[in-house]
């Protein structure tokens, strides 16, 4: 049994690897979801809220459009930041912090307000109050957990790797994105002048 494991791992991370990565990230995405339906539903004082699965399927979609975007991005980011250590490692690190990072902090809002079927200057408006405080978190998240995927893990493990520690992530993500949005004042005063 354990030597048929050990086949299907080697095979999923070798020969499979885009599948593997787009199966891990996107269930994974979508199981942080499950997690703070949950803990929403038990902290509230009346009645609990049905679960929504539109909203898990929304973020499950939304983790099999983004996983081959990761895919490749560690690869490319193997080829063109080349060999190993400390050095290499920061140089990876900081790369990530100001070019991908911006991209998927701010994917996961546009991303899933589209499927939620929100106009553009709804999902500007939501992007334009939580952006920001998810890059900051970033910051103080990602760095250290990257270090270690970029000096210890060979590339065939690192999006499987970062999928395991997005699941709290993405816990921090999805309660983020579907806490009750405030109004831009700034946006609102332009809005009523237009109208």
């Amino acid at each position: 049994m354990l030597s048929k494991l050990s086949v299907f791992a080697k095979r999923s991370f070798s020969k499979h690897l885009l599948l593997t990565n787009i199966a891990t990230y996107s269930s994974l995405l979508a199981l942080g979801d499950c997690f703070v339906q949950t803990i929403e539903r038990h902290a509230t004082d009346g009645e609990k809220q049905p679960y929504n699965y539109h909203r898990t399927g929304r973020v499950f979609i939304l983790g099999v459009a983004l996983a081959p975007l990761n895919h490749v991005w560690y690869k490319l980011l193997d080829k063109v930041i080349k060999g190993t250590g400390g050095k290499v490692a920061a140089k990876k690190i900081l790369t990530e912090q100001f070019s991908a990072a911006p991209f998927f902090c701010s994917a996961y809002i546009t991303g899933i307000g589209a499927l939620e079927r929100k106009s553009g200057r709804e999902i500007y408006q939501e992007l334009s109050e939580k952006f920001l405080f998810i890059y900051l978190v970033d910051w103080f998240v990602w760095p250290p957990a990257q270090f270690i995927n970029f000096y210890f893990l060979p590339t065939q493990y690192r999006v499987a790797y970062v999928s395991v520690l997005t699941l709290c992530w993405n816990c921090f993500l999805s309660y983020i994105k579907h806490k009750n949005p405030e109004p831009v004042p700034h946006l609102t005063e332009k809005s009523e002048k237009c109208d």
